[in-house]
């Protein structure tokens, strides 16, 4: 499985350099969320915007890295541009439990936002 990481101290976006998110990668990025999961990375940007087609144990990966950063940080989905990608995340009703941001860009505001919210509530 091809892919870029950049890994920020509050973040860590990761770049997929694929087509097709399917069983035959699906277990190696399931593998990969728990190997940066356990380096402590706090929050975690998957970026989709080369994929074009994303099956069942593709989508089980994405819930994978949702489910282990749910807790200790966040898990944002960048780049679902393409139309089957769409088409699989709204059929799945997937929206409501994934945080789908448009771009990495947004998606770093975004982390920086929450994590400015955090400490305001803290203050009071």
């Amino acid at each position: 499985m091809k892919y870029t990481i950049d890994k920020q101290d509050r973040y860590a976006i990761m770049g997929l350099d694929i087509e097709n998110l399917n069983s035959v990668v699906a277990p190696d990025l399931k593998s990969e969320f728990v190997i940066f999961r356990n380096e402590g990375i706090p929050n975690f940007i998957l970026d989709l915007s080369k994929v074009k087609y994303v099956d069942s144990s593709g989508l089980s990966a994405i819930l994978t890295g949702n489910r282990l950063w749910k807790g200790i940080g966040t898990f944002i989905l960048t780049g679902v541009k393409h139309s089957a990608v769409k088409k699989l995340i709204e059929i799945s009703r997937l929206e409501s439990i994934l945080q789908v941001i448009p771009t990495n860009s947004e998606a770093v505001d975004f982390l920086y936002m929450q994590d400015l919210e955090k400490e305001l509530s803290e203050e009071e």
